[in-house]
């Protein structure tokens, strides 16, 4: 039995394989996967808000259940907006795991109905984080086998208009 709604929030700055890879599965699970772009000023991205929302939107041309949507404020009001009970989250390091239970509690805080799934990334993904990828990115080394083709074409692009 499917659930109606999963969101997978986070800033995808760029979005990954690992990151695909949780929105693979959860495409699974969930009716409808919506995969929320945070803002996160405060993360300093090194996309746009419009680049990381366009980045998604064609690395999950292909996910007929997945929209991605750009948001800003709490997550807990984002779910009771789309009526959706499921947060989708990674863990790819026991750092991630302090981090991300804190969090689950503090939305679970905000609303009740709202719980977390936590995905492992499969074992060729488990390394990839986007700052990894920005870091490479930064120093001009090689980062296609990293990121979904789509990205990595769309990065191309920019960084020649740059």
């Amino acid at each position: 039995m499917k659930h109606p709604i999963g969101i997978y929030p986070g800033t995808f700055d760029p979005l990954t394989n690992g990151h695909l890879d949780i929105i693979k599965r959860s495409s699974e699970i969930f009716d409808s996967v919506l995969v929320a772009i945070a803002h996160s000023a405060s993360k300093n991205p090194r996309f746009s808000i419009q680049d990381r929302l366009e980045m998604a939107r064609l690395a999950t041309k292909d996910f007929d259940n997945v929209t991605c949507i750009a948001f800003g404020g709490l997550l807990a009001d984002l779910a009771k907006a789309h009526s959706a009970k499921f947060l989708i989250r990674g863990l790819r390091v026991v750092s991630d795991f302090e981090y991300e239970l804190q969090m689950g509690y503090t939305n679970s805080s905000l609303n009740p109905e709202l719980d977390t799934i936590y995905f492992m990334p499969t074992l060729q993904h488990a390394f990839i984080s986007s700052s990894i990828v920005r870091n490479i990115l930064e120093h001009n080394g090689k980062i296609s086998h990293l990121i979904p083709e789509p990205v990595f074409h769309f990065i191309k692009e920019r960084a020649q208009c740059m």
